[in-house]
């Protein structure tokens, strides 16, 4: 009988199952080191220390309305009382009166309903606490977001930039490059529109919350 023939040892057996297990948990891992490193890069070139690392980020972390304050601030200088949710011509803005979801204060989820960044910014002005401050479209950061090539249809050859076409920022935020989405977290705001648009399931490119560097 040749080496190869042999029957493995326990051992090895265990080792080799254990080692199939985690492949799906490492793939699903994968695009979420990568945002982490973007993130950390980021905060290199604004001089964020270490210690700040998204690492230590606890979640959940939700998507705020454009001009937020920091999550912490946000939260305690918030009233609830939903004049940005009134104001907002996509309804994106969403506030639970319950308080279970997003500790009851205005969020956005990209996934029904993005920030179409509206010429007005309407709920930057219409806040009546200062926990949304207005501020230039340009200086809007509610969040960046990140492309997952194993899940977009370009990593097999199908043609599409849906997320590059409904960016408002095009260009100077996202752009295409031979089969690469290429976002650019310094000028990406985290609008969500192209998480909404994006036509796979799950979603190529999503958002993370400015709150996740925020904790």
């Amino acid at each position: 009988m040749s080496r190869d023939d042999q029957p493995l040892d326990r051992r090895q057996f265990f080792r080799r199952g254990l080692k199939e297990l985690l492949k799906p948990i490492a793939r699903s891992l994968e695009p979420v080191e990568k945002a982490i490193q973007e993130f950390e890069k980021v905060g290199q070139k604004a001089g964020i220390t270490p210690g700040t690392s998204t690492r230590s980020v606890s979640l959940p972390v939700w998507l705020r309305p454009p001009g937020a304050l920091p999550e912490k601030d946000f939260l305690k200088t918030c009233s609830r009382c939903g004049e940005c949710v009134n104001v907002c011509p996509a309804e994106a803005i969403r506030i639970d009166s319950s308080g279970d979801e997003a500790n009851g204060a205005p969020y956005i989820n990209p996934n029904l309903m993005a920030c179409v960044v509206c010429d007005s910014l309407a709920c930057m002005k219409s806040c009546p606490t200062g926990a949304l401050v207005p501020i230039p479209l340009f200086q809007i950061r509610m969040g960046t977001a990140v492309w997952q090539e194993h899940l977009c249809v370009r990593s097999v050859n199908q043609s599409c930039q849906t997320c590059v076409d409904i960016c408002p920022l095009g260009t100077a935020a996202i752009e295409s490059n031979a089969n690469q989405i290429i976002v650019k977290p310094l000028t990406c705001i985290g609008c969500g529109l192209c998480q909404q648009h994006c036509p796979t399931n799950p979603k190529a490119i999503t958002v993370i919350p400015v709150a996740a560097r925020q904790q």
